[in-house]
């Protein structure tokens, strides 16, 4: 691992930090006013988690034992003491999501709930208190659950209008506040977690493919419109989209194998071809084509997504991905949603993800050289158990995962990659999205829960608290352990 930690100077003003999501973290979930999100109808992994992200109309009428997001790790009444814990760590950056339910508790109401953005003003002056940079995701998997009920999600247009307004509240009451947006997490998760991504429930549709590239285009358009709406209100704001990022490796050195990758990578990457270019890609319009779906645009959509695209482009990187023309080639491993062929060359973590940290340069790369916008890296992060021993929490597995990965952002920074900044994901141990399990942790600190819900939620740094420490007072020119 020494071999691949090397001096690397990052641009000065590089913003590190961490990130979290308000469903995966805030707890509180119907104090304040908010309403209910997909992710608060989800059991844990044990009770069928999977199961109801793929039918979430039968798992709102079923009572559970247990739901995650319920509590979380209670950020909305800890907020303080974690925050404090970023300074200490000397976050130049701290990214988080808005909860739309705590704004909109439907999402179709006109006025907004001040309860909810009186919690949000607080977060905001506690980052700032301690000069680090609030980095908002303004809809991160929250999509307000009646807007799934009642209108069928993001494949209706109206959520056009209702995300606007809600957009509409934020900006202009944190135009001073906050310099940087993200329009939607990881917009291509619309395509794997429909439900998350687009509260979207397929099970009861006759054409799921049809509407979720409807809902896709719905919230393209939504996201060219916010950055339209935040550019009138401050010029200054800098608006992002956000990626499910990772290059598709292929199999072999078969052309079939390797136009499979690069379909692969396509239909990962037209979203920001779309947000960060302007226009759908030629070879998606031949997808829709082939495959019978038909978007229902209106006359002005295509000049929005011309005149409106983003300033930077933001992605999450855990693992690269490798795929095969042949259905039958090579086994099948885990990997954050996304279906991977194991790669024989990489480890993997304890859930089955492949560690690829050349993968993130080759991501990098791949992403400027396609686009020539500066990038932000968003998510990266190691979810792993973690063991409390006398010393503590000696978690050198993680850091060994943040060295090689942080090396590998420089290296693409050195290649010639404008980065904003990196924000390691679950800075403080937090749910996951895809299984609901705490025993999954990212962070540099440890909080006291188990998979159960049972714990006292007491806070505990880890050794990768102190390393990143390190690491983020040197500018990144220090990462041994």
């Amino acid at each position: 691992m020494n071999k691949l930690i090397k001096k690397q100077r990052f641009p000065e003003g590089f913003l590190w930090g961490g990130a979290v999501a308000a469903n995966q973290c805030e707890g509180a979930y119907l104090e304040g006013g908010k309403g209910l999100t997909p992710v608060d109808i989800l059991p844990d992994a044990k009770h069928g988690r999977q199961d109801a992200l793929k039918h979430p109309t039968k798992a709102m009428n079923t009572e559970y034992d247990f739901y995650p997001s319920h509590e979380s790790i209670d950020f909305y009444h800890r907020y303080k003491e974690d925050i404090a814990l970023f300074a200490e760590m000397g976050f130049k950056v701290f990214r988080f999501s808005i909860c739309w339910a705590r704004i909109f508790p439907k999402g179709d109401e006109t006025l907004p709930n001040e309860q909810g953005l009186e919690f949000y003003d607080r977060v905001i002056e506690e980052c700032l208190k301690h000069n680090i940079e609030p980095l908002v995701t303004i809809n991160h998997f929250d999509t307000p659950l009646y807007l799934m009920t009642k209108y069928g999600g993001w494949k209706n247009r109206n959520l056009i209008d209702f995300y606007l307004a809600y957009c509409e509240v934020l900006f202009k009451r944190y135009q001073k506040k906050v310099k940087y947006w993200l329009t939607f997490n990881e917009i291509n998760m619309i395509l794997h977690l429909p439900l998350l991504g687009g509260a979207i429930d397929t099970s009861l549709s006759n054409e799921p493919n049809q509407d979720i590239y409807q809902g896709s285009h719905h919230q393209l358009v939504a996201s060219a419109m916010a950055t339209k709406r935040a550019r009138e209100i401050n010029p200054k704001m800098q608006i992002g989209c956000m990626l499910a990022g990772a290059s598709t490796y292929p199999l072999t050195c078969n052309p079939e194998d390797v136009f499979a990758a690069q379909e692969a990578n396509r239909k990962n990457y037209f979203f920001i071809d779309v947000q960060s270019r302007g226009a759908y890609p030629s070879y998606l319009n031949r997808y829709f084509e082939e495959n019978n779906i038909h978007l229902q645009m209106e006359s002005e959509d295509k000049n929005i997504l011309k005149e409106n695209t983003v300033d930077f482009i933001s992605f999450s990187y855990y693992s690269s991905r490798l795929t095969s023309a042949d259905p039958e080639a090579g086994e099948q491993t885990s990997g954050n949603v996304f279906k991977s062929l194991k790669n024989p060359y990489l480890e993997r973590s304890d859930w089955g993800w492949q560690i690829d940290p050349l993968g993130l340069r080759i991501t990098m790369n791949d992403l400027y050289d396609r686009y020539q916008k500066p990038l932000f890296v968003v998510e990266n992060g190691l979810g792993a158990f973690d063991q409390i021993e006398e010393q503590g929490i000696i978690d050198d597995g993680r850091i060994h995962y943040l060295q090689a990965h942080i090396n590998a952002m420089g290296e693409a920074i050195a290649d010639g990659v404008e980065c904003l900044g990196y924000t390691a994901w679950g800075c403080i141990d937090l749910v996951s999205a895809s299984t609901g399990e705490m025993s999954k942790r990212y962070g540099f600190i440890y909080v006291d829960k188990d998979d159960e819900g049972k714990g006292t939620l007491n806070r505990k740094k880890k050794k990768s608290f102190d390393w990143y420490k390190k690491v983020i007072a040197s500018n990144g020119d220090d990462l041994s352990n």
